[in-house]
């Protein structure tokens, strides 16, 4: 899957404070992705982010 700096992710299931777009912070092995309403950074294996991504959205 082609995941770049800057792309939105839309999640299957929402953060735990309710929103579905994370940020692209930084990518390899691992994502960091940033939640776009309260701004809290997660860092998850790449072959775990993947199989929960719903959409893919570009500027």
């Amino acid at each position: 899957m082609d995941i770049q700096v800057g792309d939105r992710l839309e999640l299957k299931k929402p953060h735990p404070c309710g929103e579905k777009l994370f940020l692209v912070l930084r990518t390899g092995m691992d994502i960091k992705v940033r939640c776009m309403k309260c701004g809290r950074e997660v860092m998850t294996p790449r072959s775990k982010i993947e199989k929960k991504i719903k959409k893919i959205i570009r500027e």
